[in-house]
């Protein structure tokens, strides 16, 4: 596996448009960018094959909001010596998309999706209390999502190659309240595999056909059901430490300091939890050095916060159901199912983003 120390200029607008627009044909692409289509894919193969950029696709804050899911944040202590057995073990539950070794008073910081909150009870009183590595924990659900990181840009390309990127984005219209069918969850397991698989892919994966997959796909990003959003191996993000923040904000004004915080460039996810703190924000900052200056920043922008408690990630060992070696170079996948409370094995091709090509990613 090839490790870059910085994107090349063609690497890094293909990065931001894929930010912008995840499932854009490279013919597409291509256009808005001035570059030839072929030259395109040659150039993302070779980043996702050497780990160095993927798609990732997640259920989106519309699920909960529909009643069809729940998101926490679990803390876990682990045995002495035995973090990265945890860290490993816990990476292997679909319902487990991102496992974080931070700073502090907990060792693992997890983030987990399940159906609904009893599901969640019994994942985490019968699964996670199973691991002999894993000694205590303690979980906060989310409330409201302010911001999460399919917004994040890398800001390579210009204001109006960025805004023809936006405006030719195609997806559906919503046709009402969100629903799900079980092929809308095969759709959207497959997706968080791939999210530039193409629609013959994801049909032979779920057992549909091409364009009953394309609708479906339609169906879910109109909904907001899920989001998509292209990562970078994080050396490559300019920004490469990840930095956790537990706050304590007066109920009468959470909704407005909240959607400040959520506004600052760094912030990747912005929440309100329940438990001993009532929001979360976690930033991509440039150093550790940093930390102190990103507090400084939140508390200025929005005064009333009190930040009782802050980490760094020292290793992002999965993000998004995808698996980071120690360098944050992507090495496999386990595929988001908050259905399946049960390990998977790892799937080691870097993957398989490069098999969508210019006819079938949007028709």
């Amino acid at each position: 596996m090839k490790e870059y120390k910085i994107l090349d200029e063609v690497d890094s607008a293909l990065v931001h448009a894929l930010q912008i627009s995840p499932r854009a044909s490279w013919a597409r692409i291509a256009k808005v960018l001035d570059l030839d289509a072929v030259t395109l894919a040659r150039h993302w193969k070779r980043l996702t094959d050497d780990g160095a950029a993927w798609i990732s696709c997640y259920p989106g804050p519309a699920m909960a909001e529909a009643g069809h899911g729940c998101l926490a944040f679990v803390e876990v202590d682990c045995a002495g010596g035995r973090l990265a057995e945890a860290a490993e073990q816990l990476a292997r539950l679909p319902m487990v998309t991102t496992v974080e070794h931070v700073t502090g008073d907990r060792d693992l910081l997890l983030t987990v999706m399940a159906p609904d909150l009893a599901t969640l009870s019994h994942w985490i009183t019968h699964t996670l209390a199973s691991f002999p590595a894993v000694t205590a924990s303690r979980t906060e659900v989310a409330g409201s999502i302010y911001t999460e990181g399919s917004r994040w840009r890398r800001r390579s390309l210009t204001t109006a190659q960025a805004a023809q990127l936006a405006e030719n984005r195609p997806v559906g219209e919503s046709t009402g309240p969100l629903t799900l069918s079980e092929l809308d969850r095969r759709v959207m397991v497959a997706l968080s595999a791939d999210g530039r698989a193409s629609y013959a892919t994801l049909a032979e994966r779920c057992g549909t056909s091409p364009d009953t997959a394309g609708r479906r796909v339609s169906a879910l990003l109109a909904a907001k059901a899920v989001h998509l959003r292209c990562e970078v191996a994080r050396p490559l993000s300019e920004r490469p430490v990840t930095a956790v923040l537990w706050a304590q904000v007066s109920s009468h004004s959470v909704e407005t300091t909240a959607r400040r915080i959520a506004g600052m460039q760094d912030v990747r996810l912005c929440a309100g939890i329940t438990g001993r703190h009532n929001l979360l924000v976690i930033a991509w900052v440039r150093s550790v050095n940093d930390l102190q200056e990103l507090e400084t920043r939140v508390s200025e922008l929005a005064p009333s916060v009190v930040i009782a408690d802050r980490a760094i990630a020292l290793w992002t060992a999965k993000l998004s159901g995808h698996l980071l070696n120690e360098h944050g170079y992507r090495r496999g996948t386990i595929p988001i199912d908050a259905w399946n409370p049960l390990p998977l094995d790892v799937d080691a091709q870097t993957t398989g983003s490069h098999t969508s090509d210019a006819g079938n990613t949007y028709r």
